[in-house]
């Protein structure tokens, strides 16, 4: 029976929920690397890094700041803990969308320690004020906080320890000139081969004690979408499965098995994906079609669509942007196991005759 909800006691289904989050948290921590040598994956970022970080114990410095970019789950967090590990420093964690006044910047800048690492989640939605801020924080170690309003206002000069600025960002391009300059180090995080993941898969079997055979571990990496969190998070639903309806040992078939369960396909395609597909090609005859219009199609928000299931499409060459709007592939045909109607051009009519008035 729930609880009353006029009280400020959760529902024990929230309980349930919350410790469920907690628990997964824990486990995604206990799989991240803790330094360069056990990080899989990123070759030219880690000997990049490495040389960074080398260089700047050798002389007895703080390191540089560091910029991350890339999409999400590439392993920019860990990064960033691995840099202060390296460097033997404390980690203050934060993110843009948490700073949205200057004043909430200068409180951490000036608690922190001589050396400490500061890492800077979504570091492209900060506020346009934090910003301003950010960039004398960098570069002389200083901020100006400013006590009063109108003509009596006074800026006061706040020295700032010597600390490294980790910043991560999925989307680089959104970063201003003035920010991105001020990093001494920029990487860009790449998806993951095949068989990066599989490394991946395998060390992570190997610490959570699920024995998996090679073939279940590529399984398993071939429908990851070159992420390492999917990875790892498909990898722990597959276990359940093998724990549950099998003797717990993870093979091809057993991965295979249960992914269907999860309704991920033979190419990392969930729900939505196929969804965004299945609607572009049996209501749209393949498209263009606008994206707000394929959102209603698939009952979900014009964002999420764009957001979530486009990029990976795209990248599969499944989908493609054009000026008139989506347009699917051959290979997304084939894929779904449709056949592209006779003389299918893709035009500015949608499926059911009616011209997309919703535009890209």
């Amino acid at each position: 029976m729930n609880w009353d909800d006029t009280t400020d006691t959760p529902a024990p289904e929230r309980l349930v929920g919350a410790s469920a989050d907690r628990e997964d948290q824990a486990v995604e921590a206990a799989l991240r690397p803790k330094d360069l040598d056990e990080f899989i994956g990123q070759e030219k970022v880690r000997e990049q890094l490495d040389l960074v970080l080398r260089a700047a114990r050798a002389r007895g410095a703080t390191a540089d700041h560091v910029l991350l970019s890339g999409a999400p789950g590439l392993g920019k967090t860990t990064l960033s803990m691995i840099i202060a590990a390296e460097m033997g420093a404390p980690i203050r964690i934060t993110s843009g969308p948490a700073i949205q006044h200057a004043g909430d910047l200068a409180a951490i800048l000036s608690s922190l320690q001589e050396g400490e690492v500061l890492f800077l989640d979504e570091i492209h939605r900060m506020s346009r004020p934090a910003e301003e801020m950010l960039y004398m924080a960098m570069e002389d170690f200083r901020v100006d906080v400013i006590v009063g309003k109108g003509p009596g206002a006074t800026a006061i000069p706040l020295e700032l320890p010597p600390f490294t600025l980790v910043g991560a960002t999925t989307r680089a391009g959104l970063l201003p000139p003035p920010l991105r300059d001020r990093f001494g180090f920029t990487a860009h995080m790449e998806f993951y081969e095949p068989a990066e993941l599989e490394r991946v898969i395998h060390r992570s079997a190997h610490l959570l004690d699920v024995e998996i055979a090679a073939a279940g571990a590529a399984e398993i990496a071939g429908r990851s979408r070159g992420t390492p969190r999917i990875a790892n998070r498909l990898l722990r639903r597959v276990r359940d499965y093998a724990q549950v309806k099998a003797d717990g040992v993870i093979t091809k078939e057993i991965a295979a098995a249960a992914l269907s369960v999860y309704e991920v396909d033979s190419r990392g395609l969930d729900r939505l994906d196929r969804a965004v597909l299945q609607a572009l090609l049996k209501l749209f005859a393949g498209g263009p079609v606008g994206l707000s219009t394929l959102a209603v199609a698939v009952g979900e928000e014009r964002e999420t669509v764009e957001e979530v299931a486009e990029p990976f499409l795209v990248r599969e060459g499944l989908l493609a942007r054009t000026p008139r709007g989506r347009v699917a592939t051959p290979a997304a045909w084939a894929h779904l196991g449709l056949t592209a109607p006779h003389g299918a051009t893709g035009g500015a009519t949608g499926g059911n005759g009616q011209q997309d008035l919703f535009g890209t």
